[in-house]
């Protein structure tokens, strides 16, 4: 079975390459020249663990290959992944260009039956969008071939994601015919033999499900930072409540983790786009709505904190940054709560110094203009800092040697944004340690 996917960001090389490793001949497409070049080289424009040596692997052994025009391979493939970037446009609406553009070429170029799924993040109906764009291009042609449709949403965890991709919980199918349902079957067999979970569904549910999951998972995460501010205010420890509430089953300790809020490439779209699919109906999600407005205020927690210590006017105060990515194992900035901090603290007067295992090649382009030092080390972050900001959880962070914390920093104010120390050790040891929710 050959199978083309168009996009190679992070769902389409990813999946691409995975589909490689079971052994399908996959043909990776992106109009960025650039991009394919280096992929041809072995050099892949993303940091995800695990990822690299897979992508060398299958291109050696003629598996996986790389392209800059769909015509190249359109006439080998049985299925046709359309993986391209769906990103936020005006009031959370998803913009869809890029899909819209995969589906008018495949109109232009397709001459014999193919199966066409949606692999992008997409609201509920363009996925039929899709089909009929393609369909106009058949007949603008006058070609007859058969057409039919899937919409297989990814779930894919940065930073895991070639693991959650090999052995995945589920993997939700909507089709729209017996041929779809068959070759999604077939290409998904490997993956799932001792447990295969295939969900199949009507094409619009799928489209559904998708924006569904990461909406509850974000729920969950801005309820528990809504929670830890109560907490702080009460003098309770959230982190006492997270585990009295997480050994209830029916709620259990996925996604009950408070901080600095959250942000990648999927959360804060897809809460926006489920909430703007809504309105154009005239429907209101009022929880929805409430998550992503939550989440926002929560990323200018640490430099408050900050703030609350050392005074509004930061001016001549030097504040240490540990983690810029959004989350760990992942070097994607979009929508991280570092974003904000460091504007609210450059603001403020304050000059920044900052450490990331693997984001500061990312940081140098994103992060806001402004007196930003990027350290080698997370310890030479720290020298001279009047306050550490943790923001980011990275293993190398977990377990610092806090006497030479000490001795490295001008001041002893530590504000852990993810809550991964132990209060009363870090103040043992004379720092002031500011948490989210431990009151």
């Amino acid at each position: 079975m050959n199978i083309a996917i168009v996009g190679t960001g992070y769902v389409g090389l990813v999946t691409g390459t995975c589909f490689a490793e079971m052994g399908l001949r996959v043909f990776c497409v992106d109009t960025d020249a650039e991009k394919i070049s280096n992929l041809r080289r072995g050099i892949i424009p993303l940091y995800e663990p695990g990822l690299e040596p897979l992508v060398k692997k299958n291109a050696d052994e003629g598996r996986l290959s790389f392209h800059t025009s769909l015509a190249e391979c359109i006439g080998d493939v049985q299925m046709l992944f359309i993986a391209v970037g769906t990103p936020a446009g005006d009031e959370g609406r998803a913009d869809l260009r890029y899909v819209f553009a995969v589906s008018d070429e495949i109109g232009r170029l397709m001459t014999k039956p193919l199966l066409v799924i949606t692999k992008s993040t997409v609201p509920v109906g363009t996925t039929y969008k899709v089909k009929e764009r393609i369909l106009s291009g058949l007949r603008a042609r006058g070609v007859d071939v058969r057409l039919e449709m899937a919409n297989n949403p990814e779930f894919l965890k940065e930073g895991a994601a070639v693991k959650d991709f090999m052995s995945p919980d589920r993997v939700v199918v909507g089709v729209e015919g017996e041929m779809g349902r068959e070759l999604m079957q077939r290409l998904y067999r490997p993956f799932l033999i001792n447990h295969f979970r295939v969900i199949f569904m009507d094409i619009p549910s799928s489209e559904l499900t998708k924006y569904a999951s990461n909406a509850m998972l974000a729920t969950r995460i801005s309820f528990m930072n809504e929670l830890a501010n109560l907490a702080e205010a009460l003098g309770a420890d959230v982190e006492m409540i997270r585990q009295g509430m997480g050994a209830d089953k029916r709620i259990g300790t996925s996604f009950l983790y408070p901080g600095a809020g959250y942000g990648g490439s999927c959360f804060p779209k897809d809460v926006q786009a489920l909430s703007h699919s809504a309105r154009e109906i005239g429907l209101e999600m009022k929880v929805i709505d409430k998550v992503h407005e939550v989440n926002d205020a929560q990323k200018h927690l640490p430099a408050d904190k900050v703030k609350k210590h050392l005074g509004s006017d930061l001016r001549g105060r030097v504040i240490a940054v540990w983690g810029l990515s959004f989350k760990p194992e992942t070097d994607d900035m979009r929508e991280a709560p570092s974003l904000v901090v460091t504007e609210d603290l450059l603001r403020s007067g304050a000059r920044v110094q900052a450490y990331d295992p693997a984001a500061v090649e990312t940081a140098r382009k994103v992060l806001p203009d402004g007196d930003i030092t990027f350290a080698d080390t997370a310890y030479d972050a720290l020298r001279g800092a009047d306050a550490l900001v943790l923001l980011t959880e990275w293993k190398e962070f977990r377990m610092p040697d806090w006497g030479r914390v000490k001795t490295l920093m001008r001041g002893n104010l530590v504000v852990d944004g993810r809550n991964i120390y132990v209060p009363s050790e870090l103040r043992e040891t004379g720092f002031r340690y500011e948490g989210i929710g431990r009151g």
